[in-house]
């Protein structure tokens, strides 16, 4: 097979797509010097950041720019926090950095958050098969976010007004700052007790990456994970992403994408529930047409044409039998009458009366049968029995 050539549109692509699928190229800390740093009127800062033996180019994009120095310099020593990238169109290997510090910090707490994340990561806590499926229509959905925010009044607006009829419990919660990660993990777990309640979203709207931390925090992601309803994170904008977003079961980028995500508009359950409805009806009419066919034709199968005889063939052989088992019975029982007359006449002949009725006689002395003349001497009183009447005699 020949080699295959690829173009160079073809092979940057691929070494692109291969850099940024990569875990190893993903959130890691670089340190070094900067240099060449250029601030373009598209709001993006690139510089260079190099060491002794080498360089590489990097860019912070205008959204980031908030966690950014605003008196950066040349030969500043820095650290920035970022993934691996490449530009396709001049085939050149970059850094895209989520944020940059002299001395702060928020670098501390990027390390510690790794850590975290990997410490979850092993115990499964981001694994896809635990994830839950969102419930196809819920009719109840348990908010944790702030009750003065944005994210609320998005939330409860773009849900009834795709489903009216839709229900919200919010639990009011600090989003940020001391005791925010209590309030939140709290909310998660009493919202969990209330039955009627299908799903959770737990979020707020945008801020710093100081502003969002207590979504970055184990007692929230230990909360999620042990949700027994899904969750869906809604924390920020598209680029931030938390380590709620990770344990969730589904990651919103705003409060509002969360609602179009879980609840669907009325019109299209009421149209998908009609067009079931009149498929239902279609399926029973047609099983009804084909049950009426095979009716039909079965009424023209030998058989069935046949059931007539096959009757009054079955009644006369049900007569033909009776009338077997009427003789068979009157056969039994003429031969048991006449072994019931031969016994008759045997017990007949063994018959004391009938003996005495020929002429014989008993005799007997004391009550008993004289079988012998020795039994008996003279002087003896005897009684002869005959068929009628009896006499009595002196033996002489």
């Amino acid at each position: 097979m020949a080699d295959r050539v690829y173009t160079v549109t073809e092979i940057n692509r691929e070494v692109k797509q291969y850099i940024e699928e990569n875990p190893f190229f993903q959130n890691f800390f670089v340190k070094g010097e900067m240099s060449n740093i250029t601030y373009y009127r598209s709001g993006h800062l690139y510089f260079t950041l190099k060491d002794e033996k080498a360089a590489v180019k990097c860019t912070i994009f205008h959204y980031k720019m908030k966690r950014v120095p605003e008196d950066l310099k040349e030969g500043d020593s820095v650290k920035i926090f970022g993934r691996a990238s490449l530009y396709e169109a001049t085939g050149q290997y970059q850094i895209i950095a989520d944020f940059l510090e002299k001395e702060s910090s928020i670098g501390k707490l990027y390390e510690q958050l790794e850590k975290l994340k990997r410490e979850l990561a092993e115990k499964g806590y981001f694994d896809a098969e635990r994830k839950k499926e969102l419930p196809y229509l819920p009719l109840t959905i348990g908010v944790v976010t702030s009750e003065s925010g944005a994210a609320l009044r998005d939330i409860i607006n773009t849900a009834k007004k795709r489903f009216p009829g839709i229900n919200i419990y919010l639990y009011p919660a600090k989003v940020q700052g001391e005791g925010a990660e209590d309030e939140i993990a709290q909310g998660i777990k009493v919202l969990n007790k209330i039955e009627a309640v299908d799903l959770i979203v737990i979020g707020r709207g945008g801020g710093s990456i100081e502003d969002l931390w207590a979504f970055n925090s184990k007692k929230v992601a230990e909360a999620v994970f042990k949700s027994k309803k899904p969750i869906i994170s809604a924390v920020g904008h598209e680029t931030d992403v938390l380590l709620s977003d990770f344990v969730a079961d589904v990651r919103a980028a705003t409060p509002t994408q969360a609602i179009e995500i879980s609840v669907r508009e009325r019109k299209a359950v009421k149209e998908l529930f009609l067009d079931k409805k009149e498929r239902a009806e279609r399926a029973v009419k047609m099983k009804l047409e084909n049950s009426m066919a095979e009716i039909e034709s079965r009424k023209n199968e030998y058989i069935i044409k046949r059931f007539p005889d096959t009757i009054e063939e079955k009644g006369n052989r049900l007569v033909e039998y009776e009338e077997r088992a009427v003789r068979a019975l009157k056969h039994g029982i003429g031969i048991k009458k006449e072994v019931l007359n031969s016994k008759r006449g045997k017990l007949n002949a063994l018959n004391p009366q009938g003996i005495l009725k020929r002429g014989y006689t008993i005799t007997r002395k004391s009550g008993k049968n004289i079988k012998s003349a020795a039994d008996i001497r003279s002087g003896d009183r005897i009684e002869t029995i005959f068929f009628e009447g009896s006499v009595e005699s002196i033996v002489k």
